[in-house]
């Protein structure tokens, strides 16, 4: 199994994060592709940031998820994306879900946010969960998607750093002792029975807080990589139909020449299934 795994922001330090938590979470013989946005925000925290970020993953799906591995190579171009998929399923790793769901309807793998892997993961072990962030100005952000997923009855709360970051790689050097103690005030003052560790750069996070909290914590990415092979290996089937099929046929103008690809081989996939 080989997933694409897509850091919607620029910070190459928080890919790094990423990427070792991606490896430590990988079952034997997944393959990873980890890539960075190539263009947006050193980190999202808005609702209009997602917006950037979420064109920027676009592209980085519709160049490796749609385009046959020797693309890469030099091999083929990106107008042989209807020959085949280079990847089975794609990670989009950053709490928020940048372009979710709509991402879902440019490729026939799975396309799965690192924050409805964790928002499934916590309900499978509690019946409400905290989420703990980076900012305060990211909440509201994160509410929405929350919301969004049908999970905002069982939000218990999102507490989050109220401190300037010195860099967004090194937010878990500064702020260990923080984000453990907004964790314990989640369970005890907020009723938590599962803590989401929210965002890339608390990646690895839940590892070293092992046994300091007294509830299942869920980090995202570790999440993200098993729900993901887990879809994957369910084989349960593309999108013909439904809200999530291919978007229609009409004119366009302006897209990259792999987006542009990516998009005419879903419609061609999908006009030949109703055909």
């Amino acid at each position: 199994m080989k997933l694409l795994v897509i850091n919607p922001n620029i910070s190459d330090d928080v890919t790094a994060l990423i990427e070792a938590e991606a490896l430590r979470s990988a079952s034997a013989g997944t393959e990873l592709i980890v890539r960075t946005a190539g263009h947006g925000m050193e980190y999202i925290e808005t609702r209009f940031e997602s917006l950037i970020a979420a064109g920027a993953v676009a592209e980085l799906i519709a160049e490796y998820a749609s385009v046959p591995e020797t693309a890469h190579d030099g091999g083929t171009t990106a107008a042989d994306a209807a020959a085949g998929s280079a990847v089975d399923g794609i990670v989009v790793a950053a709490f928020g879900d940048p372009g979710m769901p709509a991402l879902k309807e440019l490729v026939d793998v799975p396309v799965i946010g690192i924050t409805e892997a964790a928002l499934c993961a916590a309900a499978l072990q509690g019946q409400r969960f905290s989420i703990i962030a980076i900012s305060d100005r990211i909440q509201a952000w994160y509410r929405d998607c929350v919301e969004r997923f049908g999970f905002g009855g069982r939000l218990a709360s999102i507490r989050s750093i109220n401190q300037s970051l010195n860099s967004i790689g090194s937010v878990q050097a500064d702020f260990k002792e923080t984000l453990l103690a907004l964790s314990r005030q989640a369970v005890a003052e907020d009723g938590a029975d599962v803590v989401i560790l929210a965002g890339a750069p608390l990646a690895g996070l839940a590892r070293e807080l092992e046994g300091q909290i007294p509830v299942p914590v869920v980090d995202g990415i570790s999440a993200g990589i098993r729900m993901t092979e887990a879809v994957v290996s369910l084989k349960s089937g593309a999108h013909r139909g439904g809200s999530f099929a291919a978007p229609p046929v009409k004119v366009r103008r302006g897209l990259s020449e792999n987006l542009d690809a990516a998009l005419a081989a879903a419609q061609s996939a999908q006009l030949s299934a109703t055909a």
